[in-house]
């Protein structure tokens, strides 16, 4: 398994640079005088953030076979259309919510459309004529507009006000974690941290991935404080530098690396539930989507506040 996870990762590590280089040179072309201008809304650039709306959308559509591979070893019935709907929805609402909407309007965008799915995934069990699994399947909607929409939206929304490096560097930081962890781990884990659920962890590993990441952190905040790529978007294409100290990039890295390994513990969680010990086994070495997929998902929010505090603070 080693020998998979030290080609398949660096390999994605490339493939996300690659793809974030590309999401960051789109916004800088000028569609001024174009149809392109016509069809976004008479914007002189491209919306930032269009490769990664993307990309985000195609792993939602890969991962969606592995949650209903999940649901499905627990004899759930799954509406395979609305899981994918829902997370497709999620995720793109995020995107395309303006920002000048006042907090009221939001939620009851985000409600409705909630609600409208939950509706359709009912109507669609009532063209059947049965009732059968209505109330679980209307919850597994529900959770993937959460789970697979909303959650890795919010990088979506960081990507709005910032550099798409930012969101490079976030998701670095957290996977570094488990870099961390694995090796330290496997060179001096003695101490298990929750057998019943992971039975690898162990407190070692957890330390040596959380202080990894911190690290990691720092050294991205000192390359993003010399690269001036940290800072905002304001008023339209204006761009506000913000340097941050570096102790502040460790901190917020080992509370990304402990928020991580919560999110892959939960993934460890729907697993053992299913009784399956990976979600799938598209990626050699790691595992399925949702293996690879489970820390940054749930770091997402937390890091968009972070850095909504940390920008009021810096100015």
């Amino acid at each position: 398994m080693l020998k998979y996870r030290l080609t398949f990762g660096p390999l994605m590590i490339a493939a996300l640079l690659g793809l974030i280089w590309l999401d960051n040179r789109l916004d800088q072309i000028d569609i001024s005088g174009t149809w392109m201008q016509d069809l976004f809304m008479g914007r002189a650039y491209l919306p930032a953030g269009l490769v990664m709306l993307g990309l985000f959308l195609l792993l939602i559509t890969l991962s969606v076979g592995e949650l209903v591979r999940m649901f499905r070893a627990k004899d759930a019935r799954v509406d395979f259309l609305m899981l994918w709907l829902s997370g497709m929805i999620g995720c793109t609402l995020v995107y395309v919510i303006p920002y000048t909407l006042d907090s009221q309007t939001t939620i009851a965008i985000y409600a409705s459309f909630m609600a409208g799915l939950f509706m359709l995934t009912l109507l669609r069990l009532a063209f059947k004529k049965t009732t059968k699994g209505a109330l679980l399947i209307g919850s597994i909607t529900m959770f993937g507009f959460i789970y697979i929409g909303v959650l890795p939206g919010f990088y979506l929304a960081i990507r709005r006000w910032h550099e798409a490096w930012v969101v490079a560097a976030i998701i670095l930081i957290i996977k570094s974690c488990d870099i961390g962890a694995f090796f330290t781990g496997c060179s001096i884990g003695k101490h298990k941290m929750i057998p019943w659920l992971s039975p690898k962890k162990t407190w070692e590993g957890l330390a040596g991935g959380v202080i990894f990441a911190g690290l990691v952190s720092m050294g991205m905040v000192a390359l993003g404080n010399w690269t001036g790529v940290l800072g905002r978007f304001e008023g339209g294409r204006e761009f506000v530098t913000h340097e941050y100290p570096l102790w502040f990039g460790f901190v917020v890295g080992m509370a990304f690396g402990i928020l991580g390994q919560a999110g892959d513990l939960t993934a460890s969680m729907f697993k053992r539930d299913a009784n399956i010990k990976d979600s799938g086994s598209v990626i050699p070495g790691f595992g399925g989507l949702i293996d690879v997929l489970d820390s940054p998902v749930l770091v997402a929010p937390f890091a968009y506040w972070v850095l909504v505090i940390a920008e009021v603070f810096s100015r």
